[in-house]
């Protein structure tokens, strides 16, 4: 249960609002509707010598049962999009100053993910290439640039609460800013062929110290020797 509700994004916080009230609105009102209908049937249940009404709900006292709670749910809906859109926005819109800015590619069925080397910089000599894996620095903005090189897939990362399509033709800018170390699950959550089950990689995310050693490491090795 507690990896299910981990977070590891700025934003993870937002998004599980949104679900949570969703939750609490949906469930108060399933609660209503439920004790309404059982108080219902055993007030209104058969009884001897007592003839059924036929009622066409046109009456003004008897509108308002359709009315109140529509008007209700209305204002709760309101309050529902209210909240969803500027999650949406914050996540999706808003594109804070990145400082570092990665690639994602998928493919039948891997992600390839390039990494800037030790000059910070995307498409430069050095960067460093790896498949399933995804390595950044806790506390630091990224942007992502997303692709496809085939079919449509779906880039999902459940403690950072993001899921973004990549579709084939276009790049895709988005961005995150993890809050915890540690290793983390990376999911295509799109339907991408016979594959599609294994399709998974890792996201590592660790200190600033952690990732200058980890590309020290490489020696400026060769994408295949970084393999």
């Amino acid at each position: 249960m507690e990896a299910l509700l981990l977070r590891a994004s700025s934003y993870a916080a937002d998004v599980d609002g949104v679900i949570h009230l969703i939750t609490l609105l949906a469930g108060f009102w399933f609660i209503v509707a439920e004790v309404v209908l059982f108080y219902f049937i055993f007030k209104f249940r058969k009884k001897n010598n007592e003839k059924a009404q036929y009622i066409t709900g046109e009456k003004k006292e008897e509108m308002k049962w359709i009315h109140w709670p529509h008007n209700l749910i209305i204002v709760c809906d309101i309050v529902l999009v209210f909240f969803a859109i500027k999650a949406w926005y914050h996540i999706k819109q808003e594109l804070p100053d990145p400082d570092f800015t990665v690639k994602i590619t998928g493919q039948q069925w891997a992600w390839r993910m390039q990494h800037p080397g030790p000059d910070k910089q995307l498409d430069t000599a050095d960067d460093i290439e790896l498949v399933d894996e995804l390595r950044v620095v806790v506390g630091k903005t990224y942007h992502y640039k997303l692709e496809s090189l085939d079919v449509m897939h779906s880039f999902s990362v459940p403690v950072f609460r993001l899921k973004q399509d990549a579709i084939p033709g276009r790049t895709i800018t988005g961005w995150f800013k993890p809050t915890r170390t540690g290793a983390f699950d990376i999911q295509c959550a799109e339907m991408c062929g016979i594959g599609h089950g294994i399709m998974g990689a890792r996201i590592i995310i660790e200190t600033e110290e952690e990732h200058q050693k980890w590309m020290e490491s490489l020696s400026g090795n060769s994408v295949a020797q970084a393999l």
